[in-house]
């Protein structure tokens, strides 16, 4: 396991905590540990899109980062997908970042699109082998209302 830390405001992601779109509207600051010389690639996505009982978009690409070095931040990689805030607009989404190891640098191209897009599929694709790292956290419309809520950390 590679050590993968996700802030957003000085905020670390934490596995399941509730964050709502005004705090996520901004792209998260990144930190990676791992392998001294090796490169890694930064995925996240909403398996729960446009909305968990109807997931049609599944997995929606909210953002891609490539050629991040080892031990660096994510703003010394390559921004393939621009950063997209989550903004669900029924039902609690899990946000998910997957963090993979390259081969090498310049080796992970860009997808043709956001939606439908498949985790899985394109780590075979790109020879990125098992995830390293993983995080996800709950998120939900600013002002929630009816079936079941997340207790936030905002």
């Amino acid at each position: 396991r590679i050590p993968l830390r996700v802030m957003y405001n000085g905020r670390s992601v934490l596995n399941g905590v509730g964050m709502k779109p005004s705090i996520i509207n901004d792209k998260p600051r990144v930190e990676i540990g791992g392998v001294p010389r090796m490169f890694y690639t930064l995925v996240m996505v909403d398996p729960d899109a446009p909305n968990p009982s109807n997931p049609s978009l599944k997995e929606y690409l909210h953002w891609m980062l490539v050629d991040i070095p080892a031990n660096m931040d994510g703003s010394f990689g390559t921004e393939l997908m621009e950063y997209v805030s989550p903004q669900p607009t029924s039902g609690i989404h899990r946000i998910v970042f997957v963090l993979y190891q390259q081969l090498c640098k310049e080796s992970v191209f860009a997808p043709d699109v956001r939606h439908n897009f498949d985790t899985r599929k394109f780590a075979r694709e790109h020879y990125l082998g098992p995830p390293v790292a993983a995080l996800y956290f709950n998120c939900q419309r600013e002002n929630g209302s009816g079936g079941r809520r997340f207790r936030s950390e905002n």
